[in-house]
């Protein structure tokens, strides 16, 4: 079945080019497994990168760029649709509505708001699209560690793991968004102390 697959990926012009070469083999994957893909817009990195590869691979590139940063990020001219949205939470909210399934590479701070936005409505019951970390080089291990000290201190439910699945692997991260997620059930209690 074929996905509407968001990417969330760095758009920083400084990055090693190892991070670039994976949007690339993420973009070459998508197409070839017949999906099309949700970005945030913009032509420049790895954001770019994945685009372009998923575009010459012959999926469809929905972009979506908030208007105070199309000509900061360079918006992607090449997209089949570029949608321009007034801010960055309604940004987050037209990829969300786009998407199907939802794929995070290495990125700064807007990737881990946007990982962490997802993270939380899926770990809360909210939806039930796949939510996966592809991480080959290490980029996000202080951040599962940390994710399992907040468990083990009790301030983060060990159910926060059974929302996202976490890879080295730009074919098992695939597989694992193509595979039929269940959905969390939150309980009463996930809501009242307001902690995941």
């Amino acid at each position: 079945m074929a996905l509407a697959v968001c990417v969330f990926c760095a758009s920083s012009s400084k990055i090693d080019k190892i991070h670039v070469e994976l949007a690339e083999r993420v973009g070459a994957e998508l197409a070839r497994r017949g999906h099309s893909l949700v970005s945030g817009g913009a032509q420049v990195s790895c954001m770019g990168a994945v685009a372009r590869a998923a575009r010459a691979g012959g999926a469809t590139t929905v972009g979506v760029i908030p208007e105070g940063l199309v000509d900061v990020e360079i918006s992607d001219g090449d997209n089949h649709e570029l949608v321009v949205t007034p801010d960055m939470r309604s940004r987050k909210g037209e990829m969300d509505r786009r998407s199907d399934a939802f794929l995070v590479l290495p990125g700064g701070i807007g990737t881990l708001e946007e990982l962490f936005e997802i993270w939380t409505a899926r770990t809360l019951g909210m939806h039930d699209k796949p939510l996966v970390i592809l991480d080959p080089t290490g980029v996000y291990e202080p951040l599962r560690a940390l994710m399992t000290g907040l468990v083990d201190q009790g301030l983060a439910r060990a159910k926060v793991f059974d929302a996202v699945g976490w890879t080295a692997s730009v074919d098992e991260a695939f597989d694992l968004l193509e595979r039929s997620q269940p959905r969390i059930e939150a309980t009463p209690e996930d809501y009242a102390e307001a902690e995941l």
